[in-house]
């Protein structure tokens, strides 16, 4: 898809005219900042389509699919701010390090992405510069603003995962990712398993993933935070995605109620030294 969709609110253009970031405006005393790193599937119209069909973008290899509708509805629920990507992952990945070779990915679940074929070290700055950067500025701006109104935020992103992976159909239905620091993903986990939910405990992906949007602006600052992935056939429409953001709102508020998740904590992270 090409263009600047609606959102809650955007940001300041990039250069190119494109809006890369949504804002969706919460208290700033909430004690949590929601974030999406994979929200939508919307392309700069200098890029065009990165040479993939319709379908391709609408697949999981673009964005994920859900997580902003569940993004959106825990700002509501939980009167908390957000931000948001508003470009495609197979653009550039913000939720990879600057300097990951994963960056711009040339293929993805065994589809060739053309319009990366040829992105040399000049295009990949330009991309990170114009698309990357302003994503992860906003998300440490939004930080600040909340640390400064009080009291310390926790941070939580928002994720989604096929249910089906190379032929191997996944179990969970929810799952919390997280490094080194339990304070929010141990009562996370407890809280949905209570509601009789399968859940996965870094699975099915692991959370310590050095130079990731949770390690660079979470982690590193000691705050408590969790990534939060749900399997996509529970949240493939607007109503199911809000209706199972209601249930995580319902689990997450008194979760969020204890003083531990608003106090920064220096600890290690499983990737190394911080």
């Amino acid at each position: 898809m090409r263009g600047n969709p609606k959102s809650c609110d955007t940001g300041v253009d990039a250069e190119d005219g494109f809006i890369p970031v949504e804002h969706c405006a919460g208290r700033l005393d909430a004690g949590v900042l929601l974030i999406c790193d994979h929200a939508a599937n919307h392309l700069p119209p200098a890029y065009g389509s990165l040479g993939l069909a319709p379908e391709d973008l609408a697949r999981h290899i673009a964005f994920d699919i859900g997580a902003a509708e569940i993004t959106r509805r825990l700002s509501e629920r939980l009167e908390a701010p957000a931000v948001l990507t508003r470009f495609s992952r197979l653009l550039i990945d913000p939720n990879r390090g600057e300097d990951d070779p994963t960056l711009v990915m040339r293929l993805s679940d065994g589809r060739v992405i053309p319009g990366n074929a040829q992105a040399g070290r000049s295009e990949i700055e330009t991309r990170r510069r114009l698309y990357w950067r302003p994503y992860r500025d906003a998300i440490g701006k939004m930080i600040e603003a909340m640390s400064a109104e009080g009291p310390l935020p926790a941070v939580i992103s928002l994720h989604s995962f096929t249910p089906v992976w190379r032929g191997v159909p996944r179990q969970w239905q929810v799952a919390a990712l997280w490094d080194a620091d339990p304070r929010l993903a141990a009562p996370l986990i407890a809280a949905l398993t209570g509601l009789g939910l399968l859940v996965g405990d870094n699975e099915p992906y692991d959370g310590a993933l050095r130079g990731d949007t949770l390690y660079d602006q979470v982690t590193r600052r000691g705050l408590a935070g969790v990534l939060i992935e749900t399997r996509q056939d529970l949240i493939n429409t607007a109503e199911k995605a809000r209706g199972f953001a209601d249930r995580l709102a319902d689990v997450l508020g008194p979760v969020l109620l204890r003083p531990e998740m608003h106090r920064a904590e220096k600890l290690s992270s499983r990737t190394g030294p911080l």
